[in-house]
C-alpha cells in the first residue's frame, strides 16, 4: 500500500511540474512579452473571466489537451486583470482563444466551442509548429 501512495505521489508531482512548465497565467504585459510573444513553442491564450461560466468550462479543457503536449503552451489571462492585452487583442467576448505562434497571431475562436473543434484547433498548430521546422 506504501508503495502504491508513493507512486501516486510521484505521478501527481510529475504532473504538476509539467504543468507549471507549459500552463502559466499571465497577469502583465511584461509575462505576456516574455511568455507568449518571445516563446519558442507556440503559444495558446486563453483570454477568460472568473464570472463567466463558459469559461469555466472551456479552460480545464484546454489545460486536458495542452498538459501532455511537449510542444505547446498554455497562457490563461484573466480579462478584469490584464484590461491592456483586452485592448490590444481586442477582445470582445469571452472567452476568447488565439493562438500565438513566433511573436504572430496564426488562428483564434471565440466562444465555447466543442470539444472536437478544441482538439482541431491545437492540431491545426501542432501541424504549423511542425511544418516550420523542416
Amino acid at each position: 500500500m506504501a508503495k502504491f501512495l508513493q507512486l501516486a505521489a510521484s505521478r501527481a508531482f510529475t504532473t504538476s511540474l509539467q504543468r507549471l512548465r507549459n500552463v502559466f497565467t499571465v497577469s502583465d504585459s511584461e509575462t505576456f512579452m516574455e511568455k507568449v510573444l518571445n516563446n519558442d513553442v507556440p503559444v495558446i491564450v486563453n483570454f477568460h473571466a472568473e464570472w463567466c461560466d463558459p469559461c469555466k468550462l472551456l479552460t480545464p479543457k484546454l489545460e486536458e489537451l495542452v498538459v501532455p503536449l511537449p510542444g505547446i503552451d498554455l497562457a490563461i489571462i484573466d480579462v478584469e486583470s490584464c484590461p491592456e492585452l483586452v485592448q490590444a487583442f481586442e477582445v470582445k467576448a469571452v472567452p476568447a482563444v488565439i493562438a500565438v505562434r513566433s511573436g504572430l497571431v496564426v488562428d483564434k475562436f471565440i466562444g465555447l466551442v466543442d470539444a472536437q473543434n478544441i482538439e482541431d484547433f491545437i492540431k491545426k498548430l501542432s501541424k504549423q509548429m511542425q511544418t516550420n521546422a523542416t
